[in-house]
């Protein structure tokens, strides 16, 4: 697997080597439309704000609250871990991230599979008298 990298220039002169934002070839920092946003964040300062900026922006992170988004920040840790030096300590953490992902596409398919039987039982189960399906 191939790692892509930013294709801009840093001010020593040497080649970038961030990660390249989701569908382009620059990374936050290169990407002229995102220069007020980098801008801004030069002048507000703090690490958590440029984080914040940084998954939402580059990484389509939008939170915790969904298959797919924890799915997305275990695609964007596998990404980060893959651009570091190979070495015990990164086969270990792709190995937990690996299995972390098992574990919810495991999760995700048990969903699924227990909506369609919810709807094909819901249909036939009475009420209680509390108004939920026995």
């Amino acid at each position: 697997m191939v790692r892509r990298t930013c294709k801009g220039v840093r001010n020593d002169g040497l080649p970038c080597g961030a990660a390249p934002m989701h569908d382009g070839e620059l990374c936050l920092m290169h990407d002229p439309e995102h220069a007020d946003t980098v801008a801004e964040g030069r002048r507000l300062g703090g690490t958590n704000r440029k984080r914040e900026a940084l998954l939402t922006t580059v990484h389509d992170f939008e939170g915790l609250g969904s298959i797919a988004s924890i799915m997305r920040l275990l695609e964007i840790a596998v990404a980060d871990c893959l651009g570091v030096e190979r070495g015990l300590t990164r086969a270990r953490t792709l190995g937990y991230l690996a299995q972390q992902a098992t574990k919810l596409l495991q999760v995700g398919e048990f969903e699924e599979r227990l909506g369609a039987i919810e709807s094909v039982l819901g249909e036939r189960l009475p009420l209680n008298e509390k108004g939920r399906r026995r």
